[in-house]
């Protein structure tokens, strides 16, 4: 799991892009460790982040989607960033990610 790895890439931080595309359920915590690893003005974004419209079910069960759902809360509370979510629709349908700033 890169919840193993992030640890690792402290030495070579600050990071100006953080592209999160792993297990779903534990996005929160690669949020987490992408804050960490970023500066003012680095750019996060979490992919697979609408989940065919989903990510705004409340009683969804699907630990995906509750991943994501707790990830786009946690960056809307967060105090150092500003994020939107951008829906995209291809050939596979339509999903869409999460943009974030890391504000000073």
């Amino acid at each position: 799991y890169a919840s193993e790895t992030l640890p690792l890439l402290k030495h070579l931080a600050p990071f100006d892009l953080i592209f999160i595309d792993a297990d779903k359920p534990n996005t929160p915590l690669y949020l987490e460790w992408s804050v960490k690893l970023a500066r003012a003005g680095s750019i996060i974004i979490a992919d697979n982040a609408v989940r065919k419209g989903a990510i705004v079910n409340p009683h969804s069960d699907d630990e995906n989607v509750i991943g994501m759902q707790r990830t786009a809360e946690a960056m809307s509370k967060h105090p150092n960033l500003s994020a939107t979510i951008v829906q995209t629709v291809g050939s596979k349908g339509y999903d869409g990610f999460i943009l974030a700033r890391v504000n000073d």
